[in-house]
């Protein structure tokens, strides 16, 4: 596992290629102690999670599995290191347990397990090299990490379906078609687009960025009415925090010279 720091933005790499950054339990381990690290250092607002070329990540290191059963035979709740929830923000499949904001930049394949750790970021930018395909079915083990759950929030139900169903790969422009990634770029673009992105979320006033996304995370979890009380809920809560007029004005003239530049 690699860790690079700089400008407010972590980059995460992992860092198995020979093993196309298959998901042993070690790595996982160190996943999560990383990822959950970073969460606390207030010299990082953003992270991007990224994967050592030519892989993002294979899934589920299936030597690992064959042998013993690896993460598999504790299931998704006990000691593999990669579910550790955050007071502010419990996210997702809780493969990544940070409050912040992370950007998977997938470099290559994002298969299975990877596919799943992928849909654990908040958005993703894509590699031209990028492939996506979810084999569980094929291996014979069911997803555990939110990929019933945010696969079909991404790409829709039926196409969800088929993915995990035929077991097919779908490449790095229908995976944007599909709306799975927000962006696809050159292979040797990738991170440098993917820490422009950063640098956006960088520049955003923190407690109110954490704080939309944990809604976002919530309301995903609930639907109709509810997911309108509880945005309510959380900008009420949020707001009891205190507004400085100053401060507003500040960045509404910031958000001006900032859409300015942006036309």
């Amino acid at each position: 596992m690699l860790l690079e720091v700089s400008d407010g933005v972590a980059t995460v790499t992992l860092n198995r290629p020979e093993a196309r950054n298959a998901l042993s339990s070690e790595l996982l381990a160190a996943l999560a102690d990383v990822v959950g690290g970073v969460d606390t250092r207030e010299d990082v607002d953003a992270l991007i999670l990224t994967g050592a070329d030519p892989a993002f990540c294979a899934g589920l290191d299936l030597k690992e599995l064959g042998r013993d059963g690896g993460p598999l035979k504790r299931g998704p709740d006990k000691g593999d290191g990669t579910v550790r929830a955050t007071a502010q923000r419990a996210r997702k499949g809780t493969m990544l347990p940070t409050s912040k904001p992370i950007i998977g930049a997938v470099n290559g394949v994002a298969v299975t397990g990877g596919l799943e750790l992928a849909l654990n970021c908040d958005f993703l930018v894509a590699s031209e090299r990028a492939r996506f395909a979810d084999t569980h079915a094929r291996v014979g083990v069911h997803p555990l990490w939110g990929l019933t759950v945010l696969l079909p929030q991404a790409v829709g139900i039926r196409r969800a379906r088929e993915m995990s169903a035929t077991g097919n790969f779908v490449d790095a422009q229908t995976a944007l078609e599909w709306g799975l990634v927000n962006h696809v770029v050159a292979h040797d673009d990738l991170l440098a687009t993917a820490h422009k992105l950063a640098s956006h979320l960088v520049s955003n006033d923190q407690p109110a960025t954490r704080a939309i996304l944990a809604t976002y995370e919530e309301v995903s979890r609930v639907t109709g009415a509810e997911a309108w009380d509880v945005e309510a809920r959380a900008a009420a809560e949020f707001q009891r925090g205190g507004v400085d007029p100053d401060d507003i004005e500040r960045r509404r003239r910031d958000v001006v010279d900032r859409g300015r530049s942006q036309v």
